[in-house]
């Protein structure tokens, strides 16, 4: 048997690099700079929790997957600590779980990776509205196509490297969706529940209108992990 530990996570502004400005300001629009705060606040909290937990379990010898991770070995390590120091909460988890025998492992392909975020960078800096609209429309065009590609090769990643009696820990955003690609093989754990997670992320932008529904999922949110796990 083999065992994933699946975290379905949610991006802080340090994971976005140059898109954080463009999220941000269109958050606070979209939103008003208190809602925007109390998002910013239950993401932090979010991953305060992860690190809280993650600091308390045994994870020597444990594959790390990342998504967005194109390389492992030296790179991938330079890759992580760039991102931690970036501000990226998500990265520092990864940096501590490596520094206590975690082993990170290629979970991407580069080209996808570089494909999408180039798509959402022409979206940004497009200097005109009907240019940003323009790109949009190109990006929600061939957005599910790419992110299945990117499912299909995460999925195989974790199948080739994920050995028999081997236990793993993935870390990916809420709107992937690998479980029913994986071998029926591996025991899926999930850390926080990807369907809640995703609800969130979708309500978010409609606080107003579901303002009690999103108020409950933010307390799950942030609730602690209290799960049985052994490295």
């Amino acid at each position: 048997m083999r065992t994933l530990l699946y975290v379905p996570i949610i991006h802080t502004s340090a994971d976005l690099g140059s898109l954080a400005k463009e999220v941000t300001q269109r958050g606070i629009k979209d939103l008003g700079e208190e809602i925007w705060k109390k998002h910013e606040e239950t993401v932090l909290g979010f991953w305060n929790i992860l690190m809280k937990y993650f600091d308390s379990i045994e994870v020597a010898g444990v594959k790390i997957y990342q998504d967005g991770m194109i390389a492992n070995g030296e790179i991938g390590q330079k890759i992580v600590e760039e991102g931690v120091r970036s501000g990226s909460k998500n990265y520092e988890v990864i940096s501590r779980l490596l520094q206590k025998g975690g082993v990170l492992v290629k979970t991407e392909d580069f080209h996808f990776v570089r494909e999408e975020r180039n798509r959402l960078l022409k979206i940004t800096q497009a200097t005109t509205i009907v240019g940003k609209l323009l790109w949009l429309i190109r990006y929600k065009l061939t957005k599910n196509s790419l992110l299945n590609k990117r499912d299909n090769f995460i999925s195989k990643r974790v199948d080739e490297t994920l050995n028999e009696g081997e236990r793993g820990i993935i870390f990916i955003g809420a709107y992937h969706n690998i479980k029913h690609r994986l071998s029926g093989d591996i025991k899926i754990i999930e850390i926080k529940d990807s369907e809640k997670i995703r609800a969130y992320h979708k309500l978010l932008p409609f606080y107003h209108k579901y303002k009690d529904r999103i108020e409950e999922l933010r307390r799950y949110i942030l609730s602690e992990v209290d799960l049985p796990w052994q490295g």
